[in-house]
C-alpha cells in the first residue's frame, strides 16, 4: 500500500487532511485496463498467438503498470485537493 508521509519535510504541511482514498487505484485501472484491452486485441488480430501467451503478457504487464504508477497518481490527486482547496460537502443541515 501506498501511504502519505504523515507531513512534508520542507514546509510542514500536514498531510493527513488528504483523503485520496481508492480514487487513483481505480482510474489507473479503467485507464490502463483500456491500454491493456486495446493491446490484446490488437496483437489478437495480428498475430493470432496462443491464449496462454496472452496469459502470459497481460495480467503481469497490467499489474506492474497499476502498481509503479499508483505512488504518481495518488500525489496528483493529493496536490489536486489541495490545489482546489477540496472539502467533505456541507448541506447546510448539521
Amino acid at each position: 500500500m501506498v501511504r502519505f508521509a504523515p507531513a512534508c519535510r520542507a514546509c510542514g504541511l500536514d498531510f493527513s487532511a488528504f483523503n485520496v482514498g481508492d480514487g487513483p487505484a481505480a482510474f489507473l485501472t479503467f485507464g490502463i485496463g483500456g491500454l491493456v484491452t486495446a493491446g490484446a486485441i490488437t496483437l489478437e488480430l495480428a498475430g493470432h498467438p496462443p491464449f496462454w501467451l496472452h496469459f502470459l503478457i497481460w495480467p503481469p504487464l497490467t499489474a506492474l503498470a497499476v502498481i509503479g504508477a499508483l505512488r504518481f497518481s495518488k500525489g496528483w490527486l493529493a496536490a489536486q485537493e489541495y490545489r482546489n482547496r477540496a472539502a467533505e460537502a456541507r448541506t447546510g443541515r448539521q
